[in-house]
């Protein structure tokens, strides 16, 4: 499809319930840089086992002559918009540091941050998370599908390095990140002063960048999500990283409902 062709655009995220977040980094970092760009789009449910690389989210794009394209991975769809013109590069304006910058701050988030993420959730509080993830599966099928997720999520877990930490560690680990994330912010805002009720961004610019994205995607995820308390702990002790959350959701996702204070 040519980048001037009329497209629809379908997210998928797992769960359709328009006008909520879902519990995904993923997915709000693709919907905030969808609306980032004021690019249309609906929802729907989907299912890892529809998507191209058998994960969420994933995407569907049609035009007016029948044709679709099917994308998959939120940063190589992300990537695939900004080739095509249908988003911008919000990183065009950075020097080559700061867009270095911005790239190792999001690997922390999702190449790190993540990790410690999954073995909460799946690990320390694992019928939550099961429960929630497979919640079109009936029962007993749930149990058995939930007990090879488990399986294999710590097997993931195991040999990317994760697992081989105690809990306290990991504890220890994720907050010093999240702490790393407050103080960047809260300079930001100092140094911006921004208006009441508008949003700051991650390196002080008058618009976001990548990271932004990817940083609301995870502290609304983490916001949400009953299966990780003690990373809902951590974020909601720095009230600068929800208060940039809130912020970015009162501009550009005003029909959704809020997110926890």
């Amino acid at each position: 499809m040519s980048s001037t062709t009329p497209r629809a655009l379908t997210v998928f995220r797992g769960f359709k319930e328009p006008g909520n977040f879902v519990w995904s980094p993923y997915v709000t970092k693709l919907e905030a840089r969808l609306r980032f760009g004021g690019v249309p789009y609906k929802v729907e449910a989907g299912s890892p086992r529809s998507a191209p690389k058998g994960k969420i989210p994933y995407v569907q794009i049609s035009n007016d002559y029948g044709e679709t394209e099917v994308l998959a991975d939120s940063s190589l769809i992300i990537k695939a918009f900004c080739e095509k013109g249908q988003l911008s590069d919000l990183n065009a304006r950075l020097s080559k540091a700061d867009r270095a910058h911005d790239l190792a701050l999001r690997a922390l988030l999702e190449d790190k941050l993540s990790f410690y993420h999954t073995w909460e959730r799946w690990t320390q509080n694992y019928y939550t998370m099961r429960d929630h993830v497979l919640w079109p599966v009936p029962w007993p099928i749930r149990g058995l599908v939930g007990s090879m997720i488990y399986r294999n999520t710590l097997a993931t877990l195991h040999g990317q390095g994760t697992g081989r930490f105690s809990a306290e560690e990991i504890a220890l680990f994720r907050r010093e990140i999240w702490q790393s994330f407050a103080d960047l912010v809260l300079e930001s805002q100092t140094k911006t002063r921004p208006a009441e009720g508008q949003p700051f961004w991650v390196f002080g610019g008058p618009e976001p960048t990548e990271i932004d994205a990817t940083l609301f995607g995870f502290v609304s995820s983490t916001l949400l999500s009953t299966a990780g308390p003690g990373s809902q702990a951590d974020v909601k002790s720095f009230p600068v990283l929800v208060d940039y959350a809130h912020r970015i959701q009162a501009r550009y996702f005003p029909d959704y409902e809020a997110l926890p204070a």
